[in-house]
């Protein structure tokens, strides 16, 4: 097995080993409390997964502004937005379900 797939695979246990640890952490009496924990456990991941993703495209828009780039300062863009609405996934949802 090549270093790089073996680190790969040990992640992804490692990764699959935390989400079980963390739905029984998370039990409690409630089967529903239990659902809802591991709801706000996922929508954080996901907050976090928005905002690397939107701070990447604040430095890529400034990458562009520097070297006076337009392809790369409308990927930054979309970047930014992509980020900003990955975000605020668990308010739009909200939002939307009303």
């Amino acid at each position: 097995m090549k270093r790089k797939t073996q680190g790969l695979l040990s992640f992804g246990m490692m990764l699959a080993l935390g989400m079980v640890w963390a739905s029984t952490a998370y039990a409690a009496g409630d089967p529903m409390e239990t659902v809802n924990n591991f709801s706000d456990f996922i929508f954080g991941l996901i907050r976090a997964v928005g905002m690397i993703i939107l701070g990447f495209g604040i430095v890529q828009i400034g990458l562009s502004l520097k070297s006076h780039d337009p392809s790369q300062r409308a990927n930054g863009f979309l970047t930014l937005a992509g980020g900003v609405i990955i975000t605020f996934t668990k308010e739009i949802l909200a939002l939307i379900a009303g």
